[in-house]
């Protein structure tokens, strides 16, 4: 029985979960404060989910998934992830998460760097460029016309392909990108984040625009995006995304 493990189980995490328990896979939930804070989320999932110390969802986990803060992420278990295809959905923000000049300069991109405390993992950047509504909302079974797909990045392609095949099962198609130093391509701000699986794209803009300002003014942000139904984007679509979009960097973005 395949096993999906997390470290990490916020709103990215738990949509997640569920679609992995939906294509029959068992799942382990970690998160900073301990097994016993995710009980309610447990038994909300069911028999084929349970509750862990990182250190345990890493070694459970045929796959595991990373969904933290990046200003944590010399906190992740990195002899416990040792073989591990891991996949990073972890985004910069350095109103959360403090400066990094490597990132700031675009000398490495996010997923470079926990690579490079990751060192005995197979790494696979993932998941970050998708809101955790749009998840479920956008995810499809393999075939379907309207099947949205996502990118992918790693050094790994043996662990590229795996992670295809997982999200697959989950519902969506895969596009490979590369490798880690391509992944800035789908990182924020770029064409393919976020707003190409948006509804309304000029309503999400002006919320992006809105809390940018917030935070700006205030160093945090109380507007949220709007609700959203999702629009499918197709692979072809999202190879033209990829293929065209600049690179920008953290100091060039409308939300830092």
């Amino acid at each position: 029985m395949a096993t999906l493990g997390f470290i990490g189980s916020g709103n990215i995490g738990t949509r997640l979960a569920r679609l992995a328990i939906a294509a029959g896979i068992d799942v382990v939930l970690s998160n900073s404060r301990g097994p016993e804070t995710l009980a309610q989320t447990v038994a909300e999932l069911g028999e084929r989910a349970r509750a862990a110390t990182p250190e345990e969802a890493a070694r459970a986990g045929d796959w595991v998934v990373v969904s933290v803060p990046l200003a944590a992420y010399r906190q992740l278990p990195a002899a416990a992830l040792a073989g591990k295809v891991v996949l990073d959905t972890i985004n910069y923000y350095p109103s959360r998460d403090g400066d990094f000049e490597e990132l700031d300069s675009g000398k490495t991109t996010t997923s470079k760097l926990v690579q490079r405390h990751l060192s005995g993992a197979r790494l696979v950047k993932a998941f970050n460029n998708i809101t955790d509504g749009h998840i479920p909302a956008l995810a499809r079974p393999t075939g379907a016309a309207d099947r949205s797909a996502l990118p992918i990045a790693g050094d790994d392609p043996e662990a590229r392909t795996s992670a295809a095949a997982l999200i697959d099962r989950l519902g969506f198609d895969a596009v490979d990108a590369g490798p880690l130093t391509e992944s800035w391509r789908f990182e924020p701000d770029t064409a393919a984040y976020v707003t190409p699986y948006s509804a309304d794209p000029e309503a999400l803009n002006a919320a992006k625009a809105t809390m940018a300002e917030e935070v700006r003014s205030s160093g945090s942000f109380r507007t949220r995006p709007p609700v959203d139904p999702g629009a499918p984007l197709s692979a072809d679509r999202l190879r033209t995304l990829l293929a065209e979009t600049p690179r920008v960097l953290t100091a060039d973005r409308v939300l830092r």
